[in-house]
């Protein structure tokens, strides 16, 4: 797989789309946010709700609509033309746990992916009524307003991010706890609102395993897009062929730092 050529833009109304996508799929979750709601434990032992089956089946049907020749990856309803040339990955709800405890830190994911490569990423959440955008070759969006990752001069002083220490194998949690023992703090628990939370230039570091392209892909465009870097633990570029490893930093630097810290 190679980068999408910078010199192409993608088009409007493949942008459009996803912020559409992410504002059907906002009152579907939220009908259901600190409901009632029964709550199924899939093979792998994360939890799936109706909320998540729904508002995945409501973004297909508008792809399906708008370009019935794109392919589709989502977390709850499969995959379906995985060759053609643009591919959209869905996490309905990226979070569950946080969702199904009432917690507000749970996002959308919508990512298009142009020969596996992601070239826009939506991050919604829309219990906090927070949105970012990122487009391949523009500046990344928060609620409408361009945002810029920050720099950190070292890793002694970078804030580092992880959904879970328990996300990590045996082996990867070593390289984890070596990069954390050499940041300024490890915090946990907010999913995909790290990412965002790094783009804004809040967070320096987020070090991630065992994710799935449903849960990465989306967040390519809006860190690069924001002037960060994300990669796989080796540094390489992310594709929806990837190994689940993510790094995430404000900058070249600190991202260096990090990879050397985790050397796997």
């Amino acid at each position: 797989m190679t980068e999408p050529d910078a010199t192409a833009a993608v088009p409007d109304d493949f942008v459009d789309l996803a912020v559409a996508l992410a504002a059907a799929a906002a009152p579907v979750v939220m009908r259901y946010f600190r409901g009632d709601i029964d709550i199924d434990i899939k093979a792998d032992l994360s939890p799936v709700t109706a909320a998540d089956w729904e508002a995945e089946e409501t973004m297909r049907g508008l792809i399906e609509a708008a370009f019935p020749d794109h392919g589709i990856i989502g977390e709850e309803h499969g995959t379906i033309r995985a060759a053609a040339e643009f591919v959209w990955v869905l996490d309905p709800i990226d979070g569950t746990q946080s969702f199904v405890t009432g917690k507000p830190l749970f996002g959308t994911l919508i990512g298009l992916v142009k020969n596996g490569v992601p070239v826009i990423g939506v991050i919604d959440m829309p219990a906090l009524k927070e949105r970012w955008i990122g487009v391949h070759g523009r500046q990344t969006t928060f609620n409408g307003k361009p945002v810029w990752a920050r720099a950190c001069e070292r890793l002694g002083q970078a804030w580092l991010y992880a959904t879970s220490p328990q996300m990590f194998p045996e082996g990867d949690f070593q390289a984890f706890e070596n990069l954390r023992k050499h940041s300024r703090r490890a915090i946990y628990g907010a999913d995909c609102y790290a990412y965002g939370l790094l783009a804004n230039g809040t967070v320096d570091l987020v070090a991630e395993s065992t994710m799935q392209p449903y849960d990465y892909v989306a967040l390519v465009p809006v860190v690069a897009g924001a002037g960060g870097v994300i990669t796989d633990w080796r540094g390489k570029e992310l594709t929806v062929r990837s190994d689940g490893r993510v790094l995430a930093a404000g900058d070249k630097h600190i991202h260096k730092a990090a990879l050397k810290a985790l050397k796997i």
